[in-house]
């Protein structure tokens, strides 16, 4: 039979010098075993992995040594430590409290603890696992956590203490164990891997190490199975396969196609990922990882807060020098609202293919690659080309030349233009002629021909891009429509005027409508009602109408500016045909209304106060009026 012995087991701390990672509490205990300051009960608590029931073996072990170093560390050579070692302890006792919880378990304890030390000087008891006593036990036990014979120290070890009872609580000093860091864990599996003669480099012990999530057994457990995969040549490649873990490089490419605006790469990258069999949500979380490891790489002095070997150190901060922090930022965002919202998706494949996509939107600087959506958008007016000539149609709407013409007129040259004739100028969103024509005016002269535009259109011209200036407005069902985020407006209707010249609507025209803006909130009785006792005041303010109704109180108020003031506005500019309106809830001033009388002294008084006659009446008689 083999005499194979697990890392677990086989590396576990026998000294508080080989504790790891949970120095603060070696030296508090060395320093209780110097001073002669020992309580008669400790509970240890902390995560799974961490030390707590071997840091009680080497408290127990140290306080019974007959001959213990100069930093108090276990001598291994006396009685009661070898008797330990070789498990026949009779001073050292331990109980698991999950399979010994009850009533009588805890009796036949109380009956050990009666009974001096054969060897070392205290009878110490580790209970594991405390939190899974009953609560009856618990009641049991504390008379004599309270107070145990002078040769007995309890020490209790749970991951849950908020399972365990106050009364036990307040009987025990409490140490809580740490997470072990990463850099700790890197370095103690250096160690031991040099131990077993096996050769692995920092990016294999790290990703060990975060798969560990601060457990030092679990870390040994992890280096056992990778070693048993990969022999004693263990390379990254395979620790990553055969943990399944997601490989850095993932996190890499994406946030290149996310500067790139190239979604359609991401989408692949996440579809090749699923395919290996990663877990979706634990994807999402990595790369708000990533992210998160991007933006500290990119800040000078938070070196400290980056977990990661130097190879890797030094490819997040090239990247990272390539994302700007507000891209860092909003993509951080993006990112863990997909991961809060990933449990309640229907599709959750889709929702983080979205997530990808707003992530590839965002425009981190790339140029748009192949398939990018980017492209699809709209130019700004700073990207847009200048307009080219156009000419009119015979049914007098402008005709654009075609690329061709435009084409053969580049290489033959460019016609001269006629000296008094001034260069074309560029406008924002369309041409003065579409302009005209789309709105119902009829076709504007163009530069025909080295023709000068006329006055008229060039006004109509600036007047459209000036109220373009003030608001954005989608002619059609665009994408940047579609991605923008300011507040919808109103569209103005077939051949209607422009905002800046139609006509305030009257003042009985705007009630009349009011009606029917209430009746819409039909679903929503309490709106309803509210709008339709409202009491409208009219004022033009800016060009604009300014309507005030009246709500009954402050919150009202409140909740129909915060919540409803934008839809009610938009469905009320839509029933007058005019998008020059502006909404504006007020809280109306309650009318003061007269006391009102309920007593019988507060009637006879009133009655007195309005009848000279029946006062003096009352005073001559002397009548009580109480």
């Amino acid at each position: 039979m083999s005499d194979y012995v697990v890392s677990a087991r086989k590396y576990r701390p026998d000294s508080f010098e080989s504790l790891i990672g949970q120095d603060n509490i070696a030296r508090t205990l060395k320093n209780s075993i110097r001073r002669g300051q020992l309580a008669h009960a400790y509970l240890f608590c902390g995560p799974r992995g961490v030390g707590k029931t071997s840091a009680a073996r080497i408290f127990a072990k140290t306080i019974n040594c007959a001959n213990p170093g100069p930093e108090l560390e276990p001598c291994g050579e006396c009685d009661s430590c070898r008797s330990f070692a070789e498990g026949r302890s009779y001073c050292i006792h331990e109980l698991d409290a999950a399979s010994n919880n009850g009533v009588e378990d805890i009796k036949t304890l109380m009956d050990q603890v009666q009974i001096p030390p054969q060897v070392g000087r205290y009878s110490v008891f580790i209970i594991d696992e405390v939190h899974m006593l009953s609560t009856s036990a618990f009641n049991a036990f504390l008379k004599t956590l309270e107070e145990p014979p002078a040769h007995a120290i309890f020490i209790l070890a749970t991951t849950e203490k908020h399972k365990v009872l106050p009364t036990i609580l307040s009987r025990c000093q409490t140490y809580d164990f740490n997470r072990i860091g990463v850099p700790d864990m890197v370095r103690s599996l250096r160690d031991i891997a040099a131990r077993e003669g096996v050769t692995i480099d920092d990016e294999s012990l790290h990703v060990i190490a975060h798969k560990a999530d601060g457990a030092m057994r679990d870390a040994l457990t992890l280096f056992d199975q990778t070693v048993a995969f990969c022999g004693t040549e263990v390379v990254y490649e395979d620790v990553i396969h055969n943990l399944g873990v997601l490989d850095y490089d993932y996190s890499f490419r994406l946030v290149d196609a996310f500067l790139a605006g190239d979604y359609a790469s991401a989408l692949l990258i996440f579809d090749e990922i699923l395919a290996k069999g990663f877990n979706a949500q634990h994807f999402v979380a990595a790369l708000s990882k990533h992210l998160r490891d991007l933006l500290v790489s990119r800040t000078g002095g938070l070196e400290a807060l980056l977990d990661l070997p130097d190879s890797l150190r030094t490819r997040y901060k090239e990247q990272g020098e390539r994302s700007s922090v507000k891209w860092l930022y909003d993509a951080l965002g993006i990112t863990t609202a997909c991961e809060a919202g990933y449990s309640r998706a229907t599709n959750p494949r889709l929702h983080i293919e979205f997530a990808l996509m707003k992530l590839s939107f965002l425009g981190g600087g790339g140029a748009a690659a192949p398939g990018n959506f980017a492209s699809l958008i709209p130019p700004t007016a700073s990207q847009r080309v200048p307009p080219v000539h156009e000419t009119t149609g015979g049914h007098g709407f402008p005709e654009q030349r075609s690329a061709t013409a435009q084409k053969d007129d580049s290489e033959q040259g460019a016609p001269e233009q006629a000296p008094d004739a001034q260069p074309e100028r560029k406008q924002p969103q369309e041409t003065v002629a579409t302009l005209g024509s789309v709105r119902g005016r009829g076709p504007l002269p163009e530069e025909v021909g080295g023709v000068r535009q006329s006055r008229t259109s060039q006004e109509a011209a600036g007047r459209s891009v000036a109220g373009g200036a003030r608001k954005k407005k989608a002619s059609s069902l665009s994408l940047s429509a579609l991605l923008s985020e300011d507040e919808p407006e109103v569209m103005p209707a077939a051949g209607a005027p422009e905002p800046s010249e139609q006509a305030l609507p009257a003042d009985g025209l705007l009630t009349e409508k009011w009606k029917e803006l209430s009746a819409q909130y039909g679903s929503q009785p309490r709106l309803a009602n509210a709008l339709a006792k409202a009491v409208l005041a009219f004022r033009e303010e800016d060009g604009r109408k300014v309507i005030s109704f009246a709500v009954t109180n402050e919150a009202q108020k409140k909740w129909i500016e915060e919540r409803m003031l934008r839809d009610l506005e938009a469905r009320y500019a839509k029933l007058c045909e005019c998008g020059k309106l502006r909404l504006e809830p007020v809280v109306s001033q309650e009318e003061e209304q007269a006391p009102r009388i309920y007593m019988p002294t507060e009637k006879a008084e009133d009655l007195m106060s309005k009848n000279e006659e029946v006062r003096k009446l009352v005073v001559d008689l002397g009548l009580d009026i109480k």
